[in-house]
């Protein structure tokens, strides 16, 4: 039998933008609440992180979960089904 076993650890994604650091943690699996975090920094008007900062950190985010799943594929790839 097949399965799939993933351990949820903590992940960040880090934008430095001049002198500004912006840190973005979250656990594995939650990656739905962090593009949640970045649209609602993005519209916040009192930093400098826009809508150009949202796009990067997303596609970096997107990078990192294709990395994952093709992991997560070549583990399991010579796994018996049954």
């Amino acid at each position: 039998m097949l399965r799939l076993t993933m351990e949820k650890t903590q992940q960040q994604l880090i934008l430095n933008k001049g002198d500004e650091k912006f840190v973005f943690r979250y656990e594995q699996g939650d990656e739905d609440h962090l593009l949640d975090a970045l649209i609602d920094q993005a519209r916040n008007k009192s930093t400098s992180f826009d809508w150009f900062d949202a796009a990067v950190l997303s596609f970096k985010l997107t990078q990192s979960l294709i990395g994952q799943a093709e992991e997560i594929i070549s583990e399991n790839k010579n796994a018996p089904l049954t």
